[in-house]
């Protein structure tokens, strides 16, 4: 039997395994970005590092798209980079490999960033890379036998893609180098208590759930939405700047035909009607 991810994206073709791929595919308002490469466990290589950032920036141009997905349909997530690959790559000063000057970074940590909202839904081995392609999301949704790993120090290795970062962030300073610094594994329920996951569900019920989820973001505003992602990445270097922002971004939103719909919708009692 198909799962509702096998039936969203069905490739033509099993992905070459030592390639891998980034299948893609928009339905109705969500922008599906599938991590393709289950023989290894999705472990990236340098063609799918220009893939998921090929994938991000067809998502932020696709007008159509009012947010992403990513996920698997395989067993695990992804276990991080595939070094055998990666290593002549890694050894070079040139970093482009991992946020392409001319894509979008799907981490978030280069100067183009997506203005969208993203949706992670991992289950099964959800390491290094994976795990910090996880906290750059907006949302992240686990399924309940999700094992995590930061394994880079094992490897001899930084955490290039912003675990040193989002980690501390979101699970404070402690809890992050519990696991930072040792390449401790953890779970599903260790990685709920330290925020690093918003909700975790039953792997059956995951794809579902995110699907859900990213529905009714895009029943929302979108003019709204985006200006709720902006101002709350501005507070997190400027705080002082994101207050002073709020009422000059308000005034901009009530002269938005969202805003008149938004106000009509409350009066009449029912649902809004956003323009795209």
């Amino acid at each position: 039997m198909q799962s509702l991810s096998d039936k969203i994206i069905t490739p033509i073709s099993p992905a070459d395994p030592e390639l891998g791929r980034i299948n893609r595919k928009i339905i109705q308002n969500i922008f599906f970005i599938e991590i393709d490469r289950p023989q290894k466990m999705n472990a990236f290589t340098p063609h799918m590092f220009y893939e998921i950032s090929k994938a991000f920036t067809e998502f932020e141009k696709e007008k159509d798209a009012k947010c992403a997905i990513v996920f698997t349909s395989g067993k695990n997530f992804c276990s991080g980079m595939d070094l055998k690959k990666m290593k002549t790559l890694l050894k070079r000063n040139d970093h482009s490999w991992l946020a392409p000057k001319k894509g979008i970074d799907p981490l978030g940590l280069s100067n183009n960033i997506r203005t969208k909202p993203l949706i992670v839904a991992v289950k099964g081995i959800t390491f290094t890379y994976g795990l910090e392609l996880m906290l750059s999301s907006d949302i992240a949704i686990c399924s309940n036998k999700t094992n995590f790993a930061m394994l880079e120090v094992l490897r001899g290795l930084l955490m290039t893609g912003g675990g040193t970062i989002r980690f501390v962030e979101r699970a404070g300073w402690g809890n992050a180098m519990k696991y930072l610094l040792t390449g401790m594994n953890f779970n599903s329920k260790e990685a709920y208590r330290m925020n690093l996951v918003q909700e975790v569900i039953n792997e059956k019920k995951l794809f579902y759930r995110a699907v859900e989820i990213a529905n009714m973001i895009c029943a929302a505003s979108t003019s709204a939405v985006k200006e709720v992602i902006k101002n709350a990445r501005l507070a997190q270097n400027d705080r002082k700047l994101a207050i002073k922002n709020l009422n000059t971004v308000q005034e901009r939103l009530v002269r938005k035909k969202d805003f008149n719909e938004g106000l009509k919708s409350f009066l009449e009692k029912r649902k809004p009607n956003f323009s795209k």
